[in-house]
């Protein structure tokens, strides 16, 4: 009888059993890394094998594509500015396990506030206060617009991710009311915002707006923060659990509306870096995706500053080498789309067994 009950229980054992890591061997780590790689180049090479190219030379042409030349590199870098920044600033909510998701909206908003001194405050102001008040009044609407759905869910507790998703339309919706209404360009027969003029555009350093500076300068200081300052360690213990923050003495409510309030400034400082650096208008295309790519930036690296810009110069190096293959071999902006998507997929896919492993049937788990 005891048999039979030990054969019918292990009849119902999973095949695979799913087991969280205690840690892992940084070499078995990068080893599952470089693998999931690979596999995603394999992959994406039998999807260019059924369009009909050759793989090695649609991935070299997009390596060429993104370091090249100095014309090109300056293009990929400009990419991986706004994805760097944007990643640094959700990263600070997601490190308390607040999920916002609505960087596009806080970069859409930031660009219409330093847009406002940009394209009306031009010729009272010299450049250097111009690009100032633009940069402040990016960082505080954008701040203000994420600080929302922080003084929602701490009052009523409201579902944070849902909150910021659909602050998003409404940022959007703002951008079409400007581009069609009091802001529409003088003269113009369609929806457009005017160009900002060339004396308030951002300066360049080697050929490119020095938002990149100021990105590499916020790399270290949002490491600082978040390992080094009390404020940073309030972050994480808020991240591990609310009660034993509480429990601790910390404001919970304060820290999260901080936290907030610096994550949406950051990315509100995005819009103004597209604004003045990159677009010279606003358009409902100004935010561009960045608030979302930035996400997989931010998992990827793992919320480390300085891992998020090895990630984000990676994903800006895959965009705009499948820009580059759209031209040379006639491939479809949705085949090329996939093949990131592929890339990325597998990136992250990789991250779960790096977090978890599988023990087969009849093998007992051993800890570390």
């Amino acid at each position: 009888m005891s048999a039979q009950k030990t054969l019918h229980t292990h009849s119902r054992e999973p095949l695979l059993r799913m087991a969280r890591r205690d840690s892992i061997d940084p070499g078995l780590a990068w080893a599952i890394r470089g693998a999931a790689f690979l596999l995603s180049l394999v992959t994406g090479a039998v999807i260019i094998l059924l369009l009909g190219h050759n793989p090695l030379a649609v991935y070299q042409s997009m390596v060429v594509g993104a370091w090249g030349s100095p014309t090109v590199i300056r293009e990929t870098v400009k990419l991986a500015v706004p994805l760097l920044i944007t990643a640094l600033g959700i990263s600070l909510a997601f490190r308390m396990k607040f999920w916002n998701i609505g960087a596009e909206g806080q970069i859409l908003v930031g660009a219409v506030a330093a847009g406002w001194f940009g394209l009306y405050t031009a010729t009272i102001f010299p450049k250097i206060p111009l690009v100032a008040l633009m940069m402040l009044s990016s960082m505080v609407f954008g701040g203000l617009y994420g600080l929302l759905p922080a003084v929602c869910k701490s009052k009523w507790g409201t579902n944070e991710t849902l909150f910021t998703l659909m602050l998003n339309y409404i940022a959007l919706a703002f951008i079409k009311y400007l581009m069609n209404g009091p802001w529409k360009a003088p003269g113009s027969s369609f929806p457009r915002i005017p160009m900002l003029v060339s004396g308030a555009r951002l300066g360049k350093v080697f050929g490119v707006h020095w938002g990149w500076i100021l990105a590499l300068v916020l790399v270290v200081v949002v490491y600082v923060y978040t390992t080094r300052t009390k404020q940073g360690y309030e972050i994480a213990v808020v991240g591990e659990s609310a009660n034993t923050a509480r429990y601790a003495g910390i404001n919970v409510s304060r820290v999260m509306r901080r936290t907030m309030f610096l994550s949406g400034a950051l990315c509100g400082l995005v819009g103004m870096l597209q604004f003045a650096g990159a677009d010279y208008t606003i358009t409902e295309g100004t935010a561009g995706g960045v608030g979302f790519t930035a996400i997989t930036v931010a998992w990827l690296a793992k919320m480390n500053p300085f891992g998020m810009l090895v990630v984000s110069v990676f994903i800006a190096m895959l965009e705009r080498g499948a820009n580059t293959i759209q031209t040379n071999f006639k491939i479809p902006a949705s085949a090329s789309d996939l093949l990131i998507g592929i890339i990325l997929f597998f990136m992250l896919g990789c991250e779960f067994f790096l977090t978890y492993k599988l023990i087969p049937r009849g093998k007992e788990e051993h800890h570390a």
